[in-house]
């Protein structure tokens, strides 16, 4: 099996859940008399709380550089919005970042889904580094909620579910913003926070619900199940 490098910690709840993932898919293909080997670095979550993209950038290229030489034959960023330091990361390692948007793509290339929605914090939704690789690489349009509603979208992320909080109200308010991005003409909603499948399951909601946490997991237990060089 390879060796896989996580980088977690934001949040640190959400990373549990990856761990927890990686090893009970591998599980299942090899057993459970053995696992994986996981090299684990798990940040502080106040790094992407200050929002500097710059200081995010050098940090998360130092632990990938850490992670490299500590044995890693890949990386798997644990989380959604760390995903903007992957074009500055990504060149500066020899090994691959494997990106959650693609685990989001391959899915849906597989449901002939083009138009998703997607729901996560502010950066996620507005920066683009999640909707430029999909649509660059998959050809899928996505869909995101409006303006007035975005700031309540982050807050509930950043002051609830990152903080391990899941209340009613929140899973109310992200019901109704699929109900509107369905109206939009959205095929499926992407979870775009790591945390969103611990509010939300697909009983939830009528369309197809992408849950990136388990699919980038599945990435990553495929990566270590893989015989490719």
């Amino acid at each position: 099996m390879k060796i896989l490098g996580l980088i977690g910690g934001t949040s640190w709840h959400s990373t549990i859940v990856y761990y927890r993932l990686i090893n009970e898919l591998v599980g299942k293909e090899i057993g459970a008399q053995a696992n994986p080997e996981l090299l684990l670095y798990s940040l502080n979550i106040e790094l992407m709380r200050e929002q500097d993209p710059q200081k995010i950038n050098v940090k998360y290229a130092e632990v990938a550089h850490i992670l490299e030489i500590a044995g890693a034959e890949a990386i798997v960023i644990c989380a959604n919005t760390p995903h903007m330091a992957y074009e500055f990361v990504q060149p500066k390692i020899k090994i691959p970042i494997l990106h959650i948007a693609d685990a989001v793509g391959l899915q849906a290339q597989k449901l002939h889904h083009r138009r998703l929605g997607l729901l996560g914090n502010r950066p996620t939704m507005t920066k683009g580094f999640i909707q430029s690789r999909l649509k660059n690489n998959f050809g899928i349009e996505i869909l995101i909620p409006e303006e007035r509603f975005i700031s309540e979208c982050h807050d509930y992320v950043s002051k609830e579910l990152t903080q391990g909080k899941f209340t009613e109200q929140a899973k109310q308010f992200f019901i109704h913003q699929m109900e509107e991005l369905k109206k939009q003409g959205a095929e499926g909603i992407v979870l775009g926070c790591t945390e969103l499948p611990m509010l939300l399951s697909q009983n939830d909601f009528d369309l197809p619900l992408f849950a990136t946490t388990q699919l980038h997991a599945q990435m990553a237990a495929d990566f270590i199940l893989s015989n490719d060089i």
